[in-house]
This record gives C-alpha cells, sequence and structure tokens, in this order.
C-alpha cells in the first residue's frame, strides 16, 4: 500500500474540502446570519460581542503561551527559572478579568431577552401551539387559525404567545429571532418586527419524540396589504371546486377525518390541523411533503408510514377514496 492509497488520495481530500465549504454557507435558507427582523438583528448583535470576546481571550492565551514556551524552553546548561509559589496580582487579574467578560456578555443578553418577551402596545398577537408534530398558528383578534404556515405583516410588531398542550416544543426561525420554548403549562412570548417580506423557513429546537426532526414551519412575511388579503381570505368560506372534490367531502364528511379535523361548515374536529384553507396551503405534515394530490392521497391513506411517529393513524381508505379527499382538501383555497 503506498502513501497515496493510506492518504485516500486526492480524491477525498477534495471530498472533504468541498463537504466542509459546502456548511460554511453565508445565506442557506435557516442562516441566522442574514437578520429579518429586530430581534434577529439583536441576537446577532450579542453573537458579534460573544465572537469579539473570544478572539481578545484567544489572543491573549495564545501571546501568553508563545512567550512562555519562547522564554522558558528548555537550554542545556541553563539554570532552572525562578519559581513563584504566589502572586496575588496575577491571581485577581484571572478572577476578575473573566467576571469583566461575563458582565460585558451578560448586559446586552439580558436586555434583549427582557425586550423580547414583553408586550408591544398595538403589537398583533399570535397564539403559538406546539403539538407533536406540527404547529398551529391562531390570531384571536381576527378569527383565523392556520397550521405550520403562519402569515405576519412586515413592519408590525409581533407578539407570539407560546404555548405547550403537549410536551415541549421550541419554536425557532432563525431569520426572525432566537429560539423560545414552548413549554406545558407555561406562557412564553415572544415579541419582534419582521421588517423584509419573504418566505423563512423554521422548525422545532427542543427534542420533543419520534418525529421531532420533521416539525417544521414556514413563516411568510407579506406587505402589509398582502397580509390584509390573505386574512381576508382565510376568513372567506372556503371554495369547493365541483366533480371529485364534491364527491371527497361526502368521503370525508363520513369517514373518520370528521373526529380530528376543523372545516367550517364541515366538521369541528380540534385534535388535528384547521383544513378550512388547507389547499392554499404549501406543504402538509408540517413541512414534510408538499401540498400536491399525490403526496396528499398517501398521506391520508398512511400517515405514519410516511411520517414515523405521526398521530394520524391508517385510515383504511382505498386509493379511489383517498384521491378524493384529496381532490376535495386541495379545493379548500
Amino acid at each position: 500500500m503506498d502513501a497515496r492509497t493510506r492518504g485516500g488520495g486526492p480524491s477525498r481530500w477534495l471530498l472533504g474540502v468541498t463537504a466542509l465549504l459546502g456548511g460554511c454557507a453565508w445565506n442557506a435558507p435557516q442562516t441566522s446570519l442574514v437578520p429579518r427582523s429586530d430581534f434577529a438583528r439583536a441576537i446577532l448583535h450579542v453573537y458579534a460581542i460573544i465572537t469579539w470576546a473570544a478572539l481578545g481571550i484567544a489572543t491573549v492565551v495564545v501571546v501568553a503561551l508563545v512567550v512562555i514556551f519562547v522564554r522558558f524552553r528548555s537550554r542545556e546548561g541553563a539554570p532552572l527559572p525562578r519559581q513563584v509559589r504566589g502572586h496575588t496580582l496575577l491571581e485577581m487579574s484571572w478572577t476578575i478579568a473573566p467576571a469583566l467578560v461575563l458582565l460585558v456578555i451578560a448586559v446586552p443578553t439580558i436586555q434583549v431577552i427582557f425586550r423580547t418577551q414583553g408586550q408591544v402596545s398595538g403589537a398583533l398577537e399570535v397564539v403559538v401551539r406546539g403539538r407533536q408534530w406540527w404547529w398551529e398558528f391562531a390570531y384571536p383578534s381576527l378569527g383565523v387559525v392556520t397550521a405550520n404556515e403562519a402569515h405576519l405583516p412586515a413592519g408590525r410588531a409581533v407578539s407570539l404567545r407560546l404555548e405547550g398542550p403537549d410536551v415541549i416544543h421550541s419554536f425557532w426561525v432563525p431569520q426572525l429571532g432566537g429560539k423560545r420554548d414552548v413549554v406545558p403549562g407555561r406562557v412564553n412570548r415572544l415579541t419582534f418586527t419582521p421588517d423584509t417580506p419573504g418566505e423563512y423557513l423554521g422548525q422545532c429546537a427542543e427534542f420533543c419524540g419520534t418525529s421531532h426532526a420533521n416539525m417544521a414551519m414556514r413563516v411568510f412575511v407579506d406587505a402589509p396589504e398582502a397580509f390584509e388579503r390573505w386574512i381576508a381570505a382565510q376568513r372567506a368560506p372556503a371554495v369547493e371546486a365541483p366533480g371529485p372534490a364534491a364527491a371527497g367531502k361526502a368521503i370525508f364528511a363520513r369517514s373518520a377525518c370528521v373526529g380530528c379535523h376543523t372545516i367550517q361548515g364541515v366538521s369541528a374536529g380540534l385534535v388535528g390541523p384547521d383544513l378550512t384553507h388547507v389547499g392554499s396551503r404549501t406543504t402538509i405534515a408540517a413541512g414534510f411533503l408538499p401540498n400536491a394530490k399525490g403526496p396528499l392521497t398517501a398521506w391520508i391513506r398512511d400517515a405514519p408510514a410516511l411520517k414515523p411517529g405521526a398521530k394520524m393513524p391508517p385510515l383504511g381508505l382505498s386509493e379511489a377514496d383517498a384521491s378524493a379527499i384529496a381532490d376535495y382538501l386541495l379545493s379548500l383555497k
């Protein structure tokens, strides 16, 4: 075996470097380095303070080590350096200096925490409920409830009321702000002002069970006029298409679906996501699948086969019945 084989060859080195650089993308879909709210910018500012503090500490430590290595390196015939048994100034310095560093980090951190936990006058309140394994978004003042995809108005303060009906989750949309736990029996708040329209990806950041990794969300920040149009569409009765969708509605109404899901005018289940306007969403199963005919039909037939641990049981529907229900749900715009 030659040296090139033992080392893996240039191709393996190239692959390793490529993989390393691939993880250094500045503007990845869930980056925290491109803030799109006041909260996210405040967190990035705190990170910058911590980074500069860490670099300063590293510089002092490295310089001190280099000086020690050079000055006190072993020399043939050199006498033993003077032994210091105690040094009051040095000991005080390495006690006070870390305390000062922690103070510099703690003050802005605590300020951001308190500023983003309070209620702001005129803020839009959104109740966020983390469930295994999907997200519910309710707008109490607007009479709208949706799932897994939230819409927020750009330029207006938003106050998220975080509730946990089952286990501990953690709400995290990196470009809009830091993580905030969703705890059963406790109400946490997260207040921020999104400033740039766009689609922002988020996910649960607290291990919550089998499909924790599949508990994603999308937050759409809309221009004020677009947000008002979205609210109006969500409050309006769902428009159903004729044909296969009508047959799917009848199958939905007589199946177990009505026991878990709400569709205004059809059912009032509270266990699963509200499906009144599910056809207007881009994904299903908490961002796990695209909201299209094929994936939706497969999901209706056997959700746990697609998403491990999904609470929606196999319904025993035929392919034709599941397909008809999918047509009906996709028509609910």
